[in-house]
């Protein structure tokens, strides 16, 4: 009995010396609000029994309450509860800068979110990319939130590798570069209804860890899918579920022009790992030319990210056989459409919209209500196995088809591809970005062969 004692002794200690190692700072003083400065907007922040109240206001942009501290690597922890009329969020590594848009509040931010959508502890890069890691990645966790009672957040960021929790659940798993070093803010968002005024987020219980962060940190879990935002660049977990770099942002390693044996040399540039096609008078490769793989692909989920400058036409394209077009214009292929839909004439061409933005060019359109931000770097992603094709535009599919059927065949006989025999029937081909006259940037060129 008494060396069992002696061992739970020995066990207690053991706990209690490594609990007492991990180096806890309180971020908020449970008194008043030094260490904080509001930003932005007007809402109030009052201190009262230990709890941090925001009260929205109508009337002003989202107001942030941060720490006057900067951040790097840290684990934060804190409670919050909030009014189911208000959306809020969490700031950490987030800055305000006169040099971008005067000041206004942008980084990296924990979600709080009361509505159905349930997308609390999901990530968005605020006032920059929106979001990163929204929580439809991760059905799981979206059961995590607790209406009407206070919930408990974790926050890891350590490197490139972000992590959170929400009581205990596994929410988003985020790898990403963009900031290293901010401040910590609490948001009051803006509303836009009178009978939204007086809505709280309330918070408690601040406390970050910022040293020895190996002991502290959380196992390596599955639980939260991983994603990856850092550019031109393959996990570990993507290289494990086999994805491989298809541009390796710095060189045109595995790519030619659609009509040369090497990369063209004008129309295209590499800088600051994006691939851009140049803006030259708006003809179909009439400048540099498209650009295909130096090899063809059958089966394979492709990634890539893009930007449209205004005004813009482009196009990825896939099954395409460099040889059946030698003469003018672009190459013949299936084409996920790349274009400005409000400010290019080719929007309103076509039938249905299938010239659009996202649409399968010619043949079949995408939805109008599809997610694309303007301005920002947006995700195309394209997906066939055998005859069966799919693309999606930041995560939500928008266009899905099966070649070699009735219903393929007479979308083409009434295309302007009714004059290519076997038009996008082929076992395997190349892919290629267009160069249709227009600047475009592409990067994070990503595949999958399936």
């Amino acid at each position: 009995m008494k060396t069992r004692n002696l061992i739970l002794s020995i066990l207690m200690f053991a706990s209690l010396t490594a609990f007492s190692q991990e180096k806890w700072e309180m971020l908020f003083n449970g008194k008043n609000l030094k260490g904080w400065k509001k930003l932005n907007g007007t809402a109030e922040y009052v201190v009262k029994d230990g709890i941090i109240t925001g009260i929205s206001k109508m009337n002003t942009p989202n107001t942030f309450l941060a720490t006057t501290k900067m951040y790097n690597n840290f684990i934060l922890e804190l409670e919050f509860k909030v009014d189911n009329r208000l959306n809020s969020g969490i700031q950490f590594r987030s800055n305000s800068l006169k040099e971008y848009q005067n000041g206004r509040v942008h980084g990296y931010q924990c979600e709080i979110d009361p509505s159905t959508r349930a997308w609390s502890a999901g990530v968005y890069d605020e006032a920059r990319r929106g979001w990163i890691y929204p929580l439809d990645l991760n059905p799981a966790a979206q059961k995590a939130f607790r209406a009407n009672e206070w919930n408990k957040v974790r926050i890891e960021a350590i490197d490139t590798i972000i992590r959170t929790w929400l009581n205990g659940v596994p929410c988003a798993n985020l790898l990403d570069n963009t900031t290293k070093s901010g401040f910590i803010a609490l948001q009051v968002h803006a509303i836009g209804k009178a009978e939204q005024e007086g809505a709280t987020v309330q918070w408690k219980n601040i406390r970050i860890c910022t040293t020895d962060l190996e002991k502290v940190r959380k196992p390596e879990s599955e639980a939260a899918p991983e994603v990856n935002r850092i550019d031109n660049f393959i996990s570990k977990t993507e290289a494990s579920q086999g994805w491989k770099l298809l541009w390796d942002g710095k060189t045109t390693e595995g790519w030619r022009g659609a009509k040369l044996k090497t990369f063209p040399d004008k129309g295209w540039k590499i800088e600051n790992g994006v691939l851009k096609v140049l803006k030259s008078g708006g003809g179909e490769s009439a400048n540099g030319g498209d650009i295909v793989t130096t090899r063809k692909y059958k089966n394979f989920e492709l990634s890539v990210d893009f930007m449209i400058t205004k005004g813009a036409n482009s196009g990825i394209k896939y099954f395409v056989d460099t040889e059946l077009n030698k003469g003018e214009g672009s190459s013949i292929g299936c084409e996920f459409q790349i274009l400005d839909d409000n400010n290019h004439p080719d929007a309103k061409l076509g039938v249905k919209g299938n010239r659009k933005l996202g649409s399968l060019y010619d043949l079949i359109p995408a939805p109008a209500n599809k997610p694309f931000r303007g301005g920002f770097f947006n995700n195309a992603r394209i997906v066939v196995k055998d005859n069966k094709v799919e693309h999606y535009l930041n995560d939500t599919k928008i266009v899905e088809y099966e070649r070699g059927t009735q219903m393929w065949q007479a979308l083409v006989n009434y295309s302007k591809y009714s004059v290519w025999p076997g038009f996008g029937e082929a076992a395997e081909g190349n892919i290629l970005l267009q160069d249709h006259g227009d600047e475009v940037w592409f990067k994070n060129i990503k595949i999958k062969e399936l």
